[in-house]
């Protein structure tokens, strides 16, 4: 799906309605269709699995519109002359009534008239086949993949020669090359197909594009390729200015639930006679390898069991603090300081370092970027609740993505992605 399309679509009737509608300056209309926008955006409303369902549309748009309202309101305080008394409701009752039947519509049509696309696989099926289906999965399966081989120049052929015979349902559209060895064996066949107009993919641009992550698989494959794009670390100096800018805002604006925090764990010290400590410290690995010391609200305390064994328990204050993420605003004093990013992979507790890096192949690509208090992974894969190389493998592939993907854009992106995961509480 063109998605693009469908941001320029909800962004111009957004501007329509301002502009011309409720008769607001060009200039106030602009900003504050951009403003609306990036609060439906933040809350995922343009995902597919969002799209399809029109319940789920309607509530996001709701909140991702109320949310930037927030954002409005301060440009309200100083220019509120130049704004409609109804614009607030107005905008809210035309958002909510019109952008998730459009988004219903545009999903539905995309749906019923894209065609499917048949492609030949250059590769082992037992080795990649996961990968695939998760891809044509991804891809509402409008991506087919029909066939694997593990080819050589007279089968390839056979194959492709047998496909002009073949009906539309049936018919190859392209070919994806998962195995750069397996394509040397048919390379010059591979540049007639591609000059004679057939579609040439390979496995790194698909995984990029539909699934949002790196499987480790995909890495071992094209090793190569990913070795070329991972080498050397990567800082932006926009990034860095962003970093500071956003941290001070949110800073001031978090100061009185950071206070209100302090105060209740102090009073929970002082009841259950513990040694007062108000933060959390840690050691964590940062860029490159780097050591500091984190700070986070503290929200577990020390017990003695049954058994008499010290264990650390989560408190009530502290599952309050981590669902909403509000334990991990210290941090921005991190940020500041140049220990972390805003966005970035999560910076890894020093003792874990040795099993990651002696059972998680390309485990020391993630710190080629500066560490994050939130990131790709944490948006859309789960907090990793125990140390197997299974879930931090697969959190390493979003890692990996959002390293490879580098940008101011991808930063905005996971940002605003954030503020969805904290006000609907999926931050535990």
């Amino acid at each position: 799906m063109q998605k693009a399309a469908v941001y320029l679509i909800d962004i111009a009737l957004i501007f329509i309605m301002n502009a011309f509608l409720m008769n607001l300056p060009i200039t106030i209309s602009i900003i504050s269709s951009l403003i609306i926008y990036l609060g439906i955006y933040s809350f995922r409303t343009y995902d597919t699995e969002t799209m399809k369902s029109y319940t789920e549309s309607l509530i996001k748009t709701t909140v991702g519109t109320l949310v930037s309202f927030i954002v409005i309101l301060i440009i309200y305080f100083f220019l509120s002359k130049y704004f409609n008394r109804y614009f607030f409701l107005t905008n809210l009752l035309y958002t909510i009534a019109l952008l998730p039947i459009i988004h219903k519509i545009e999903y539905n049509i995309y749906e019923k008239h894209m065609p499917v696309k048949n492609y030949l696989v250059i590769g082992r099926k037992e080795e990649i086949g996961n990968i695939m289906e998760e891809i044509s999965e991804k891809a509402l399966n409008k991506i087919k993949f029909t066939q694997y081989i593990n080819p050589n120049p007279v089968t390839l052929d056979e194959i492709i020669k047998q496909n002009t015979q073949k009906t539309l349902t049936q018919t190859i559209h392209g070919i994806v090359i998962t195995d750069p060895e397996l394509e040397e064996r048919v390379k010059p066949q591979i540049q007639n197909y591609k000059a004679e107009g057939l579609e040439i993919q390979y496995l790194p641009n698909l995984v990029d594009r539909y699934l949002k992550r790196i499987p480790i698989e995909v890495i071992e494959k094209h090793e190569d390729y990913y070795k070329m794009i991972f080498e050397g670390s990567r800082t932006s100096p926009m990034i860095r200015i962003c970093d500071i800018i956003f941290s001070l805002i949110l800073l001031v604006i978090s100061s009185p639930f950071i206070l209100a925090s302090m105060i209740v764990i102090l009073i929970d010290d002082v009841i259950h006679k513990e040694k007062i400590e108000i933060f959390f410290k840690q050691k964590r690995v940062g860029q490159n390898g780097k050591i500091f010391r984190v700070y986070k609200l503290k929200t577990m305390r020390r017990i003695t069991n049954s058994n008499g064994e010290k264990i650390d328990v989560l408190t009530k204050t502290g599952k309050f603090l981590r669902k909403f993420r509000l334990n991990e605003f210290p941090q921005l004093l991190n940020v500041i300081k140049g220990d972390l990013s805003l966005v970035g992979p999560r910076p890894d507790i020093e003792s874990t370092i040795p099993f990651c890096e002696e059972n998680i192949p390309f485990y020391n690509y993630r710190t080629k970027v500066p560490q994050g208090i939130t990131g790709h992974a944490q948006v859309f894969f789960r907090y990793p609740e125990a140390l197997t190389k299974e879930i931090y493998s697969e959190r390493l592939s979003y890692d990996l993505y959002y390293v490879k993907n580098y940008s101011l854009m991808l930063y905005i992106a996971t940002l605003l992605r954030t503020v969805e995961t904290v006000i609907m509480g999926r931050g535990e």
